[in-house]
């Protein structure tokens, strides 16, 4: 059985582009500033809040909100 292979077939090989950067992560450190231009909503701009209530609200709050 043929492993399956989404998307089309018009598609390049990725390991083949080399039209292409991808950059590792960063080592050091980051800097995180909480300004006063965010939203008080958690889920207000949150791409990572779909339209759809979060299986534990709470833990979704309490994750975004320091």
């Amino acid at each position: 059985m043929e492993p399956r292979q989404p998307g089309s077939n018009k598609m390049p090989d990725f390991d083949k582009l080399n039209d292409r950067l991808i950059a590792e992560s960063s080592t050091s450190p980051m800097l995180v500033i909480k300004t006063n231009l965010d939203p008080e909503d958690t889920v207000e701009n949150n791409p990572y809040y779909h339209d759809e209530e979060p299986k534990d609200p709470k833990e979704f709050k309490a994750y975004f909100e320091e």
